[in-house]
């Protein structure tokens, strides 16, 4: 393996959304063009015998997609994602909320 990083590099590339989602569509004249967030990751390495080994991985998660009619261009995001991410930042926003109602109530 003597440019492991350039395969990586080749490996990654393929990663992400067009692996997940694929190309941009053109459906009945509105071209859909899929978002995602994507991360990878890869390590390897070897012990004193000679020993060597490696691995990776990805994950992807639809984010939206950017839908062109016409000159309007809009961002769609995928409403599932949207609440997963926002669900805990409602849930400690709440929370920090009623600790600073609480300490200006005892200032009082």
């Amino acid at each position: 393996m003597p440019h492991i990083a350039i395969e990586l590099g080749k490996i990654t590339s393929t990663l992400g959304v067009k692996a997940s989602y694929g190309e941009q569509q053109d459906l009945d004249g509105v071209k859909v063009l899929p978002v995602a967030a994507a991360w990878s990751g890869f390590g390897g390495g070897a012990d004193s015998t000679g020993n060597e080994g490696g691995g990776g991985g990805g994950f992807s998660v639809p984010v939206g997609a950017y839908v062109r009619r016409g000159s309007e261009f809009r961002f769609a995001p995928n409403i599932i994602t949207l609440l997963l991410v926002l669900t805990p930042f409602v849930c400690v926003s709440g929370s920090a909320l009623g600790h600073v109602i609480k300490c200006l109530k005892k200032k009082r």
